[in-house]
């Protein structure tokens, strides 16, 4: 119990550093310029954090549940795992702003590969450091 506290916790410490390399950058930040009509003037870091923090720990639980239904050794199973997070997280999303939204296709992109790239980080997290 106390490793998946302490990975759940160091996974939502995780996802919110992502989020900031991520969504911060100055390419990230030329691309999102669109949601800027609707984008608050000051990020709420501490309501970020906490978000993410519980995203860990449902997570992780969710990983430890599916584990033995993934394929492969551990980092192999986190990959799966990070994997259809990164479709029913991300690029279900992403689906949804192109349909309603006029939102430019490099930044669709953008939010599809920097999803990837997190989920699949994540994941990889899940599958190194929890067990069954």
């Amino acid at each position: 119990m106390a490793r998946f506290i302490l990975v759940s916790l160091a996974a939502g410490v995780l996802f919110a550093a992502l989020d900031g390399v991520l969504n911060a950058n100055p390419f990230a930040q030329k691309l999102l310029a669109c949601y800027k009509p609707i984008a608050r003037s000051q990020v709420l870091v501490a309501a970020g954090l906490a978000i993410d923090v519980a995203y860990g720990f449902l997570m992780a639980a969710l990983f430890l549940l599916l584990r033995a239904s993934l394929p492969g050794p551990p980092v192999v199973k986190g990959l799966s795992f990070g994997l259809i997070a990164w479709f029913f997280r991300v690029a279900m999303g992403v689906a949804g702003q192109w349909v309603m939204f006029t939102i430019p296709g490099e930044t669709l992109l953008y939010l599809l590969f920097a999803g990837l790239v997190e989920m699949a980080l994540l994941g990889v997290f899940y599958g190194a450091t929890l067990r069954a």
